[in-house]
């Protein structure tokens, strides 16, 4: 068991902006400056529903409306909308570009719809962990929260044919989350960070390289379509994202900059939203050898070797 001092220095909160030399002159791959990460999180059936007999049902979809103590059909079809349509419409759009992909996988989802680790393993997308259940870890039991983490990771390596090197809680992480994913093996990066725009290093000290911290980020993220006053027209999120490309792109001339997009079947695989993912492929590729895109896993490797 680990004692609370160490767990402490591996959530310490970060206000010092400063990065050294060294990470401020890097280049991403190709020599571009600001690296773009799409991450697609595959949710649809890992919802609480007590349908699936989960004690609660989950909330949110297209309204926010929650019904108590009977299974709620509405809100699962809304969920199987991501798996049936909208996660096919979504990746197809990534291989007719030819652009890499991370798919934010909780466990319960892939195992029930497997054939999205087919594909991933035909067109080389990663497989992160998110979850056993799209649910927060924060108030588990650390043995509870433990089992999750290996659990979602078996069913990864079974499906997708290789371990999960990434890890994405939805919320908040624990404090414990980051010693339970070392102490499992085969973790490298974490993306329960919202606090930047690079990556950092997270060392151990235990004779193994350091662990990576890759941001994500909630307002480049088509969950802003169900935010009362947020996205409401497809433009309005290839508008905002290509606001946060221009000032990456701008910034990216003088530091490296991370900028990651995040994405779910239900919600921009509608045909009402998807020409909003058109839209950010299109600025993308008009940045050329300005931006490069990869998975989350080539970030946090490049950023790691690079610098440890």
């Amino acid at each position: 068991m680990s004692t609370p001092t160490s767990d402490t220095l591996l959530n310490q909160r970060r206000f010092d902006g400063r990065r050294s030399a060294r990470e401020l002159a890097l280049r991403w791959p190709g020599g571009a400056g600001l690296a773009v990460s799409f991450v697609l999180n595959v949710e649809e059936g890992a919802e609480l529903a007590i349908a699936d007999g989960d004690p609660v049902n989950e909330g949110v979809h297209e309204v926010t409306n929650r019904l108590d103590a009977v299974p709620d059909y509405c809100a699962g079809t809304h969920f199987e909308y991501g798996a049936r349509m909208g996660h096919a419409r979504i990746v197809q759009r990534f291989i007719d570009a030819g652009l890499p992909l991370t798919l934010n996988v909780c466990g319960r989802a892939l195992q029930r719809t497997p054939w999205v680790a087919d594909e991933a393993r035909q067109h080389g997308f990663e497989l992160c962990g998110h979850g056993w259940l799209w649910k927060s870890p924060a108030g588990l039991p650390e043995a509870e929260e433990a089992e999750a983490i290996a659990r979602t990771a078996a069913v990864i390596t079974q499906l997708g044919g290789q371990a999960p090197a990434g890890w994405h809680n939805k919320s908040s992480r624990t404090p414990a989350t980051r010693r339970l994913l070392r102490a499992h093996g085969g973790f490298e990066y974490d993306s329960d960070d919202y606090g930047d725009d690079l990556p950092w290093l997270l060392p151990f000290h235990d004779g193994r390289p350091p662990h990576v911290v890759l941001p994500y980020a909630f307002d480049t993220n088509d969950m802003r379509f169900f935010d009362r006053g947020g996205f409401v027209r497809a433009a309005d999120f290839s508008g905002y994202v290509g606001d946060a490309l221009a000032a990456l792109r701008s910034e990216a001339r003088h530091a490296p900059r991370l900028l990651t997009i995040g994405l779910h079947g239900r919600i921009l695989g509608r045909p009402g939203r998807i020409a909003g993912l058109d839209g950010v492929i299109q600025q993308v590729q008009a940045l050329r050898d300005e931006a490069v895109v990869m998975t989350r896993v080539a970030i946090a490797r490049h950023w790691r070797d690079s610098l440890a």
